[in-house]
């Protein structure tokens, strides 16, 4: 039962391979299953250095939190796709920049809710809840009551959607939810987006998609003009459309670029695009 006192579904199977536990399994976490660990495997056949790729994804999330506290005054989030949770949680690193910060998270998988419920905490001046819904289901998410308990969204809210979008296969489905959630929080609002992309590798991506459909989950790259199109009407951050390596990085090397100390690395070893925009 969830707080509302609705049913929530709570089976695992463990049998079939899901996106966060896959992504948990490439950030060296424990919580995943032979069948995860078996397509992050078969995707790293073809992308050697996609756990380090998936560690300078979940950097950049540090890195864009930081920036829309201290740069754009932001204290609300709405994380969706949250999965299981990990060092650097949103509301950590939002609430050790503002105390008052308030996140609440979305995800799919009950494993994310069993440690959602066990593991995110908060401070006293701010606030943490967790919503199990589907983004492919918008309204769920907008319409739970602890999103209204927890976020005014008629105060700028950052929406986050890190690693999430290319589960959807057609672009109008995804033009349509982000229609949704960019409507439904203020002017001063932001959206923060990281997409995989063929535009690097994309001999390397068309056997990661190949992999995943093959598992049963969808997976489409985007290329940088799709990526930037889903920012329409919406001022983007400086540098736009980035490489995830080069958007905004800490001047102290990390993750990936720990790979090869003795050169610079290319931003682009990294086949993700990170970009941030403002609600007008």
């Amino acid at each position: 039962m969830n707080e509302q006192g609705g049913r929530l579904p709570v089976e695992i199977d463990s049998t079939v391979a899901h996106e966060a536990r896959v992504y948990d399994y490439w950030l060296g976490g424990k919580d995943n299953f032979a069948a995860d660990r078996a397509l992050g495997d078969a995707i790293a056949e073809h992308i050697p250095t996609i756990k380090t790729m998936a560690r300078a994804n979940r950097a950049f999330v540090g890195r864009a939190v930081r920036y829309l506290v201290q740069e754009c005054g932001i204290r609300q989030f709405l994380d969706i796709g949250t999965g299981i949770p990990t060092s650097g949680n949103v509301h950590e690193v939002a609430q050790s920049a503002e105390p008052s910060s308030r996140v609440v998270y979305v995800d799919n998988d009950p494993i994310v809710l069993a440690h959602a419920r066990a593991l995110m905490t908060s401070t006293d001046e701010g606030a943490t809840r967790f919503i199990f819904a589907d983004l492919h289901d918008p309204d769920s998410i907008l319409s739970d009551p602890a999103l209204a308990e927890t976020l005014d969204l008629t105060q700028p809210t950052a929406v986050m959607l890190v690693a999430v979008l290319m589960y959807f296969r057609e672009n109008s489905e995804v033009e349509q939810v982000l229609g949704k959630l960019v409507d439904a929080v203020s002017s001063g609002s932001y959206l923060t987006i990281t997409h995989p992309t063929a535009d690097f590798d994309p001999e390397a991506m068309a056997g990661v998609v190949a992999s995943a459909q093959q598992s049963g989950i969808p997976f489409q790259p985007r290329g940088q003009d799709e990526v930037a199109a889903l920012f329409e009407g919406m001022d983007l951050v400086e540098p736009g459309v980035a490489p995830v390596l080069a958007w905004r990085p800490d001047p102290e090397p990390s993750g990936i670029t720990k790979l090869h100390p003795e050169h610079e690395v290319d931003p682009r070893s990294a086949y993700y695009w990170a970009a941030m925009a403002r609600k007008r």
